[in-house]
């Protein structure tokens, strides 16, 4: 009947052999949430919701993140 809410996932530190920067985009309305794909599982791990420039540029400072962060729909 309910849907229930997905827990936020906490990763202190990005591993590259690991995980994949990601950002999830929704079609409809256009929301942006980045995090990290887990390579072998393909599971997403939700770290923040993207309102604007600002805070993705927070996510690669804290998680040492450079290069294209891929987009996926």
């Amino acid at each position: 009947m309910f849907n229930k809410k997905k827990k936020k996932a906490y990763i202190d530190t990005y591993d590259n052999e690991k995980y994949i920067p990601l950002i999830k985009a929704s079609i409809c309305t256009g929301e942006q949430v980045v995090g990290f794909k887990n390579i072998e599982t393909k599971e997403f791990i939700e770290i923040s919701l993207i309102k604007d420039i600002k805070d993705l540029e927070e996510f690669r400072k804290k998680y040492n993140v450079t290069g294209e962060i891929k987009k996926e729909y």
